[in-house]
């Protein structure tokens, strides 16, 4: 479960030695603990941890072993966890399958799709559209790319994954465009973990990226996330100019420089982003005066595409 503030006497340390709040105290009437219990134990269960026991269950989450069991055993009859050994347990494809109904009912992904699909077949990289959750990038949509060493950077990126924001082209560009509360706020709760060579773990120097990012509107990480990963990200904007969402692309250095990722693909996926924006009602003056790429038609892109490898 994530971590959350709580009064001192509500507090319980979990199995990693933190201190949490097993369940929330809500004194509304109408909110169903038992609802909460249940999603909790869904909440448990991480890519570095899918499988767990009713025991580790229960000490997790402060409650008795034989509450914890009844938990289980309904999520299991309902189809979203499954036994896989002597009462050990893990999480199916009825839970994956909700996620996907989120993601799928998310006009976001509904109109990035056609262009990102685009995006992915002409320029051979991959692609994705991801939205700032807290101190993580949720990708709403990805599309894998198709040149020779792709399953080098792929790193189980997909539909629905989460990703570090502060070590992701993606994430700190979401990260820039924040209110300048919000960003100070969503920096000082993170914990900035070296990930590959070139990771910030500085959070005065992140600041400062990401003021550069703001100025710019467009974001790059070099072996940030992981060694030989190169990332750019654009910004996808909404009716009233807020930055809701970006598109990045991912490549490897065998691939292309990031340099040249940035100089020839940069203007490419500013126009996928500006596509994207318009579907949500977003209008740039220079779009609505027809100047450079941005007023290019989806046809018109792959006539400019520039060779890459």
């Amino acid at each position: 479960m994530p971590s959350v503030k709580a009064p001192e006497a509500f507090l319980a340390p979990n199995s990693d030695g933190e201190w949490r709040e097993p369940v929330p105290h809500l004194r509304e009437p109408r909110y169903s603990q038992s609802l909460e219990r249940g999603l909790a134990i869904l909440e448990c269960f991480t890519p570095a941890r899918p499988v767990w026991g009713i025991a580790d269950f229960a000490d997790e989450l402060g409650m008795s072993r034989s509450t914890t069991h009844r938990y289980v055993i309904t999520l299991v009859a309902l189809g979203y966890m499954a036994q896989v050994a002597r009462r050990k347990y893990s999480l199916t494809f009825g839970v994956i399958d909700l996620g996907m109904s989120a993601l799928n009912s998310t006009s976001l992904r509904e109109h990035a799709r056609p262009y990102l699909e685009e995006l992915g077949m002409r320029s051979g990289f991959a692609v994705a559209v991801g939205v700032l959750d807290g101190p993580e990038v949720l990708l709403v949509d990805r599309q894998r790319g198709s040149r020779r060493g792709q399953r080098l950077i792929d790193l189980g990126q997909a539909p629905g994954s989460r990703l570090p924001a502060y070590c992701t082209a993606v994430g700190k560009l979401l990260l820039a465009h924040l209110p300048d509360r919000e960003q100070r706020s969503a920096i000082t709760e993170m914990t900035l973990t070296r990930r590959g060579p070139n990771t910030i773990t500085s959070k005065t120097a992140l600041r400062a990226e990401l003021q550069g990012i703001r100025e710019q509107s467009l974001a790059a990480a070099k072996d940030e996330l992981a060694p030989g990963l190169y990332s750019i990200a654009v910004p996808i904007r909404s009716a009233s100019c807020e930055v809701v969402a970006a598109v990045g692309m991912d490549a490897h250095p065998s691939m292309i420089s990031l340099a040249k990722l940035e100089d020839a693909l940069g203007p490419h996926l500013i126009s996928t982003a500006d596509r994207v924006s318009a579907r949500l009602g977003y209008r740039r003056d220079d779009e609505l005066h027809g100047a450079g790429v941005i007023g290019l038609r989806p046809t018109e892109v792959g006539k400019i595409w520039p060779a890459t490898s």
